[in-house]
């Protein structure tokens, strides 16, 4: 009899060993930006963590642009290095068409109608979701009320860009440190050339016309880009042609930018007094528009997905829809305070007395991204969907080369005419290559 009772036993022992080493297994390898909110995310996974015991959360933390080099390869490859990717509005419906990420499919609980339907929508590709939106943004104009008021002008919630004009020559002060206007000017599809692709659309540019020929030299192109390094050269801060969100974000904090247009994010940041030193001086309204409203301002969410080549996808799937989920946003709020909740993915927030009470910018920044249209971004008819980019696979390569030529004019080392002819040229190889025409 003991015999047996020490058999049962060492058998009993072997099959909890052996089931908490299946448990133990179940590692998902999560690769993510380096940002403030996805930060926010990992120290929150222990949450996640012990709810489900069975999933253990490995996190890979990249730089923008080497988390884009990175998983492009994997997905592309199939190396299965990852089982939830971090990507955007950009790749998701390339990705999602090309097979190459799985789709989402979530229960009732998830509440998928509260989306905001241009981020579900841009996230989407034949009417399937590839991937769920962490965090949503728009761009709009967020400026110093003080400044604007003690200059005897005014800012309308729609202003245009030749009111802003006027406005950054009336506030701009150097010898006080501070800058009419800042804008981007580093290089990159996301950088420079978001804002700039939107400033071209309100100018009637398009991109690409209904025969996928670059419109790089049309004359809305040539006015917008002169314009905007007229505007620069005046009144912006020295060194904006290597001015990003980081660069502009600080300057801001700091006191030194009038106004500001960027991305929708930023106003949670400039409006927090712990960041920024003149938090309780600013304002917000939309992006400026010239001789169209048609995107002028983009949409952008930061979004998860799984790759093809995961082999874990139930428990991918299942940490998906906690971390964009309404549960993770009361967390954040309940954790970190109602200001910082990743904002832009869902209506339940915008409606929210709590986000309401901490979020000055909310009606702003929820204007801003319901008005962001991809489908219909241009005055005359284009045939890509996207507003601050076109999304075909060309458009990377063409909108790093396009940018670093609008930098290259901005920082005066060539004229504006002569960057967009060689953006042009450049733009026409890739779509030749590609075999869009002849």
């Amino acid at each position: 009899m003991k015999f047996n009772r020490l058999t049962t036993a060492m058998l009993g022992g072997l099959l909890l060993s052996a089931t908490v080493t299946t448990h133990a297994a179940t590692e998902l390898v999560v690769a993510t930006v380096n940002n403030g909110h996805m930060i926010e995310m990992q120290k929150l996974g222990k949450h996640f963590e012990e709810a489900n015991p069975d999933i253990k959360l490995k996190w890979v933390t990249l730089e923008e642009g080497v988390l884009r080099q990175r998983v492009t390869t994997d997905v592309a490859t199939k190396g299965g290095q990852f089982d939830v990717m971090t990507i955007g509005m950009y790749e998701t419906p390339i990705w999602g068409k090309k097979g190459w990420i799985k789709e989402l499919k979530f229960d009732d609980s998830y509440k998928i109608d509260d989306l905001l339907p241009a981020i579900r929508d841009g996230l989407s590709a034949d009417g399937k979701l590839y991937a769920a939106p962490f965090y949503g943004e728009s761009s709009m104009l967020m400026y110093r009320s003080d400044l604007v008021k003690e200059a005897g002008m005014e800012m309308p919630s729609n202003p245009t860009w030749d009111h802003v004009a006027e406005v950054a020559a009336k506030i701009h002060n150097p010898e006080k440190g501070i800058y009419g206007i800042c804008l981007r000017g580093k290089p990159g599809w996301g950088d420079n050339m978001a804002f700039l692709t939107t400033l071209a659309n309100t100018y009637g540019g398009q991109w690409f016309n209904m025969e996928w020929k670059p419109q790089l030299e049309s004359q809305p192109w040539k006015d917008a880009i002169t314009f905007y390094v007229d505007l620069l050269t005046k009144y912006g801060p020295p060194g904006s042609a290597s001015n990003s969100f980081n660069e502009i974000l600080a300057l801001f904090n700091e006191g030194k930018c009038g106004m500001w247009v960027d991305a929708t994010i930023a106003a949670s940041f400039i409006s927090d007094p712990k960041q920024s030193k003149v938090a309780d001086k600013v304002a917000f309204a939309q992006a400026p528009t010239k001789v169209t409203p048609k995107g002028a301002n983009w949409l952008w969410a930061w979004a998860l997905a799984i790759p093809e080549s995961s082999t874990k996808a139930a428990e991918a799937q299942k940490f998906i829809q906690w971390a964009t989920s309404t549960d993770y946003i009361n967390l954040v709020g309940k954790e970190e305070g109602w200001g910082s909740v990743p904002t832009g993915t869902r209506q339940s927030t915008y409606d929210n007395a709590d986000f309401k009470a901490a979020a000055k910018f909310a009606d702003a920044e929820l204007a801003a991204i319901k008005s962001a249209n991809p489908n219909d971004s241009t005055l005359e008819k284009s045939p890509y969907t996207g507003v601050q980019f076109a999304t075909i696979p060309e458009f990377q390569a063409i909108g790093v080369n396009v940018g670093q030529q609008m930098s290259s004019a901005l920082a005066g080392k060539e004229s504006v005419e002569e960057a967009l002819k060689t953006g042009q040229e450049a733009a026409e190889r890739e779509m030749r290559k590609a075999g869009y025409y002849k």
